[in-house]
C-alpha cells in the first residue's frame, strides 16, 4: 500500500507530496518535480522496516 510523504522544495520552499511504496526497500531515491514551481528535486526516502515509519529528505542541487 503506497504511503504519502511530504518534502520541502529546495527551490521555492513549498511543501509537496509523493506516494512511495514502503516495500521497495529501506533506502529509496526519487527525482520529483515540485507541485508548485515544477523544478526537479532529488528526494531520499528512508523506511523503518520494523515500524514502517517513513521520512523524506530533499537534496538541494541548485
Amino acid at each position: 500500500m503506497p504511503v504519502e510523504v511530504d518534502f520541502i522544495c529546495g527551490y521555492c520552499g513549498e511543501t509537496s507530496s509523493i506516494l512511495i511504496d514502503p516495500t521497495a526497500g529501506a533506502e529509496q531515491s526519487y527525482v520529483e518535480d515540485c507541485q508548485v514551481c515544477c523544478r526537479p528535486n532529488r528526494v531520499s526516502v528512508q523506511v523503518d522496516p520494523e515500524t514502517g515509519e517513513t521520512r523524506a529528505h530533499n537534496h538541494y542541487e541548485g
